[in-house]
């Protein structure tokens, strides 16, 4: 039989983690994750505080993933790449973006703090005064959230996937054209949509529209 892996942290957020992204934050306790590891509870606490000390674990992890920006890019490259990065770190991990817009979590570390200071440097080269730069940073945190929201079953369960087309049929099949035109027309490009490249066009809007802001 081979040995028993020690516990160890990683090991308790990395099962956290699969955990959480199957189970949702709710479904994530001591006792579930204990089992999951084949150990008893309270041999968790030698590693992690409790819940919230395993979220913010999760949600360090996941940001410190980030790639950073080449510093000597200019600044809407800069901002484009950290954003790009967030992104497609947050979407690989929906639940952590539901941890951190329920307050539930937050990055701490270092690291994990790396690609948001990145961000507010690059705003600042763009000219922004201090309130531009937390319009800026609403801006691109909200195309982020936003688009994880909308592409991911409310954070949680498959990513990456688009509303299937089995969601929009009810207004296929009920939507008189002649009352409600414009909506009409739309719909079967709603069901086409490509999240990734999707995201990169309205993050390029929102990167050209941040002068406007000084």
């Amino acid at each position: 039989m081979a040995p028993r892996q020690p516990l160890t942290r990683e090991r308790i957020l990395d099962a956290a983690l699969a955990l959480a992204s199957t189970e949702g934050l709710d479904g994530l306790s001591m006792r579930k994750l204990a089992k999951t590891l084949g150990v008893e509870a309270m041999a968790l606490y030698n590693h992690v505080a409790n819940k919230t000390d395993i979220l913010d674990g999760i949600v360090d992890r996941v940001f410190t993933g980030i790639v950073r920006a080449d510093p000597g890019l200019p600044w809407p490259e800069r901002v484009r790449a950290t954003a790009l990065g967030m992104y497609r770190a947050l979407r690989r991990h929906p639940v952590v973006p539901m941890a951190l817009v329920t307050d539930q979590a937050n990055p701490t570390s270092l690291r994990a703090l790396h690609p948001l200071d990145d961000l507010f440097g690059a705003f600042y080269e763009a000219g922004l005064d201090d309130d531009g730069v937390r319009q800026a940073f609403g801006a691109v945190q909200s195309l982020i959230y936003g688009s994880i929201l909308l592409s991911t079953t409310g954070f949680i369960g498959d990513t990456g996937q688009a509303a299937p087309r089995e969601q929009l049929d009810p207004y296929v099949h009920r939507l008189d054209p002649d009352k409600l035109p414009h909506f009409s027309r739309i719909l079967p490009t709603l069901a086409a949509e490509d999240t990734e490249s999707d995201f990169i066009r309205r993050l390029d809007v929102v990167i050209a529209g941040l002068p406007a802001l000084k």
